[in-house]
C-alpha cells in the first residue's frame, strides 16, 4: 500500500496534511498517534471510506479511488466504532458479508466456520450480535472483514474495549495472516502493544507523518513510547495537584 500527497481539509482547517507513506507487502504495520492525530481520517481515505481533497491511495498496484470495487476486492476493513447489524447472528453477519463480495454459498459456508473456528466463536455463532460483549464483537468484525480472503488488512484500533484474552486471540490470527503474506495495518494509540506486535511504524501527530519507517530505525535505543513523547511533545511536567490525596 502506497500514500502519496494524501491530504484532507474540511473548510480551512486540515485534518490530514499531504501524507506521503509506503507499507511494504507483507508487513504488520503500526500507525501510531493521540488521540485526534488524524490516524482515523487518513484510514479511512486509504480504503475508500472518506474521499480526500488531495492525493491518492494505491493498494497491490491499484488507485483506491479510481478503481474502488477492485481495491475493495483486496482490502479488509475494520473501521473504528463499527456499527454492526447486530440483530444477525455471527453466523449470518459473516455470511452476509461474503455475499456481499460475491463469493458463492459453498464457499462463504465453509470460510463462515473455519472463522468462527479461529476467533473461538463457534458456541455463539447462532446467536445473535447484540448480545455479543465487546470483544467478541470485535472478533466477528474482523471475521467479516477477512471472509473474503483480502491481500490488505486494516484496522483502526482493532484493540479498543477489548479484554486481555480477546486481544492475544486477535494478533495471534494477524500474526498468522501477515506470516501467509499479507499484510497488516493497525491504528493505535497504545505504544507497548504496537512495539511488540508490528515491524514497522508510523508516528503522526496533527495530521503529518513524522517518522516512518522499521520499529528499530523509529525508537533507536529507546522504547517506542520515549521516542513518541519526544517526538509529539505534550508531555506536562508538575508537582501534581496538591489537595489530591490530603484530609
Amino acid at each position: 500500500m502506497a500514500l502519496r500527497g494524501l491530504t484532507k481539509t474540511y473548510g480551512e482547517k486540515a485534518a490530514v496534511q499531504s501524507i506521503d507513506l509506503d507499507i511494504p507487502a507483507g508487513s504488520t504495520y503500526g500507525l501510531v498517534g493521540r488521540n485526534g492525530a488524524g490516524k482515523t481520517t487518513t484510514l479511512s481515505m486509504a480504503t475508500g471510506l472518506l474521499r480526500p481533497t488531495a492525493g491518492a491511495a494505491v493498494v497491490r498496484g491499484i488507485d483506491v479511488w479510481a478503481r474502488p470495487r477492485e481495491a475493495k476486492q483486496v482490502l479488509g476493513v475494520l473501521p473504528d466504532g463499527v456499527h454492526l447489524f447486530d440483530r444477525l447472528t455471527g453466523r449470518q453477519l459473516i455470511t452476509y458479508a461474503g455475499l456481499l463480495h460475491g463469493l458463492d454459498r459453498e464457499t462463504v459456508a465453509e470460510r463462515t466456520e473455519d472463522l468462527l473456528r479461529a476467533m473461538d466463536l463457534l458456541d455463539a455463532g447462532g446467536k445473535p450480535v447484540t448480545d455479543y460483549s465487546a470483544g467478541m464483537r470485535k472478533k466477528v468484525a474482523l471475521a467479516s472483514a477477512m471472509v473474503h480472503s483480502p491481500k490488505v488488512l486494516v484496522l483502526d484500533e482493532p484493540f479498543e474495549s477489548v479484554d486481555p484474552v480477546s486481544a492475544s486471540n486477535i494478533r495471534d490470527i494477524l500474526a498468522g495472516f501477515a506470516r501467509h503474506g499479507g499484510t497488516v495495518v493497525v491504528s493505535s494509540h497504545v505504544m507497548d502493544l504496537v512495539q511488540r506486535m508490528c515491524d514497522h511504524v508510523a508516528i503522526m501527530d496533527s495530521g503529518r507523518i513524522l517518522a516512518a519507517g522499521t520499529v528499530d530505525e523509529v525508537r533507536g535505543e529507546r522504547s517506542l513510547e520515549e521516542t513518541f513523547v519526544e517526538l509529539v511533545g505534550g508531555r506536562v511536567e508538575s508537582e501534581g495537584i496538591t489537595w489530591l490525596g490530603t484530609s
